[in-house]
């Protein structure tokens, strides 16, 4: 691994949408007005933000800044984020995550394109893509064209697994029939979701150089910047799928702690007797460290909590939808009285799985099922593809 790291570090590494543009001198942006929705996670290969590139340029002109969840700085965990100012050029912050998730047509009056770039994990229910979907819509309908530019999946983009949202269960955290782990890019996704929805849209992908399907997010040579404030390194980012899906039930998955999707807990959970069940289910790519902590926000704040550490070994052989099943069908298995059990079904967003899960269906049933029913989605996938 160090010596691929090193080796795309010398050949120059990945260079993401953001980049190819910046070679490009700006070129599609040349005499339009510019709306850009955006955060922190804009870097270029060096560590420089898109803005920076952005402010100053007399060939456009820069209209209005965009923000999703957690607001343009990517500090902020709290419901309702208002709008703002950009101190450095003064332009207006909409935020995305406030009054209205899609932005409005004030927001984009006499914008001619709307740049978009924003890192995203690669998990269905991250809400990155959900804005991107949100804002393409708007566009199509007020004729804006939209740029966006390309970054890697840093979970890679091979792996597609976990079960397709149900068309009756989109919201926020889920607006589109796909799996739990897509491999797409969010470049690619919107490419789909042009396609799918029948946008009448002008979209223009600048998609990235130099990345392969196959690499994460530590083999790109790029600069990791937290994407959220709770999403502070790759491993968390591998996690999340089986973690971030037990989310909505009533544990700790971290949050307000150093480590969040790397444990969870509730104070109900003994973390000896727990953790020595999953390890007995001998899951792959992954081992449970019993531990305690406190966590300084979100559920159980300031409650000490049973804990479970995940110790991931092997993110080649890990399967984190089948990891997520076994933990959540041991939750209801040890602690029926304590476990609210009834909510995991917001994030997996399947009934039929859910259905199979609390009927003792073996797990290996399910994820086959699973397998069959992404069948379609995995052709409408492989229409947009940007990368081998």
């Amino acid at each position: 691994m160090i010596l691929l790291l090193f080796t795309l570090l010398a050949a120059g590494g990945v260079e993401t949408g953001l980049d190819v543009l910046i070679a490009d001198d700006f070129a599609p942006l040349k005499g339009k007005t510019v709306a850009v929705l955006t955060n922190h996670s804009a870097l270029d290969r060096h560590g420089r933000h898109l803005t920076d590139h952005l402010v100053g340029r007399k060939d456009f002109k820069l209209k209005a800044f965009l923000a999703p969840e957690h607001g343009f700085a990517g500090k902020l965990d709290r419901e309702g984020i208002a709008h703002g100012t950009d101190s450095r050029t003064g332009l207006t912050v909409y935020s995305l995550y406030g009054k209205t998730k899609e932005p409005t047509a004030e927001m984009l009056d006499g914008v001619d394109v709307l740049l978009f770039d924003i890192q995203d994990i690669g998990t269905r229910f991250y809400t990155y893509q959900t804005t991107m979907l949100y804002a393409m819509r708007v566009c199509a309908r007020l004729k804006v064209a939209v740029i966006v530019l390309d970054r890697p999946n840093p979970i890679g983009g091979v792996r597609v697994t976990g079960p397709v949202l149900d068309a009756d269960r989109f919201s926020f955290t889920g607006s589109f029939s796909m799996p739990v782990v897509h491999g797409m890019t969010l470049g690619e996704t919107a490419l789909m979701f042009r396609a799918e929805e029948k946008l009448d849209l002008d979209l223009k992908v600048i998609a990235c150089k130099g990345w392969q399907r196959d690499q994460r997010f530590d083999e790109t040579g790029l600069m990791w910047i937290n994407p959220s404030p709770n999403m502070r390194n790759l491993k968390q980012a591998l996690l999340y799928p089986a973690i971030g899906l037990l989310e909505f039930t009533n544990l700790s998955v971290g949050r307000g702690t150093d480590a969040p999707f790397e444990h969870f807990g509730a104070p109900w959970l003994q973390p000896v007797a727990f953790c020595k069940r999953l390890n007995a289910a001998g899951l792959p790519g992954v081992r449970f460290v019993p531990h305690r902590f406190t966590p300084e926000s979100g559920p159980y704040k300031g409650e000490r909590c049973g804990g479970v550490w995940l110790s991931l070994r092997n993110a080649e052989s890990w399967e984190p939808v089948r990891t997520s099943y076994v933990i959540y069908r041991t939750l209801r298995q040890m602690y029926p009285d304590d476990y609210r059990a009834e909510r995991y079904l917001r994030l997996l967003g399947n009934a039929r799985s859910f259905e199979q899960l609390n009927a003792d269906e073996p797990i290996d049933n399910i994820l086959a099922g699973e397998a069959k029913e992404r069948t379609p989605f995995m052709k409408i996938r492989g229409k947009h593809l940007l990368y081998e």
